[in-house]
C-alpha cells in the first residue's frame, strides 16, 4: 500500500502529487446533478455568459473532492482510518471546464490520538493549482491515521 503511516510523516513534509487532472464539462454537470445542486452558474451556459466569469464555473465541492482525492495515493491510501474534518476551505479563483489541476500537500501538525493508542492525527494543508499557476482551492484536512503495525 502506498500510503504512509502516522510515524512516517514529519511536520513540514511536502508532496507535489504526480497525478494531474483536466476537469471536463461532464465532470461538472454530472457532479452538480448528482448532488442536486440546481445553480445556473454550473449548469446553464447562457446564464454563465452573463456573469463576471463569462461562462459556467465548476462546482467548488467537486474541486474540493478532486483536490483531496489526488492527494490520497501518496499520503493516506490504505493507512487512514477516517477523515476527521476539513477547515479553512477557500476557493480564491474559479475552475473552468478544461482547466488542468495539480495538487500540493504539506504536513502542518502531528499529534497522538488520546483515545486510540494505535492511531495518530495528521493535519494536512492541500492546495490545488491550475495550469496558469493560480491557486484555485485550499483546505486543511485532519486525518486519523494508523500507526505502523506491531512487528512490521
Amino acid at each position: 500500500m502506498p500510503g504512509l503511516y502516522f510515524e512516517q510523516f514529519a511536520v513540514g513534509q511536502t508532496f507535489d502529487h504526480a497525478i494531474r487532472r483536466t476537469v471536463t464539462e461532464a465532470d461538472n454537470v454530472l457532479f452538480t446533478a448528482m448532488t442536486h445542486n440546481p445553480a445556473a452558474l454550473h449548469l446553464d451556459e447562457e446564464y454563465g455568459k452573463t456573469t463576471e466569469f463569462g461562462q459556467r464555473i465548476v462546482n467548488s465541492l467537486f474541486t474540493l473532492g478532486l483536490m483531496i482525492g489526488i492527494s490520497v495515493h501518496e499520503t493516506t491510501l490504505g493507512t487512514t482510518v477516517a477523515n476527521l474534518g476539513m477547515t479553512d476551505v477557500i476557493f480564491p479563483k474559479p475552475v473552468f471546464h478544461s482547466d488542468t489541476l495539480r495538487v500540493q500537500s504539506e504536513v502542518l501538525e502531528l499529534r497522538d490520538s488520546k483515545s486510540r493508542p494505535t492511531q495518530g492525527i495528521v493535519v494536512f494543508q492541500h492546495k490545488a493549482i491550475n495550469q496558469r499557476g493560480e491557486t484555485v482551492a485550499q483546505c486543511k484536512r485532519s486525518a486519523l491515521m494508523h500507526r505502523v503495525p506491531k512487528g512490521a
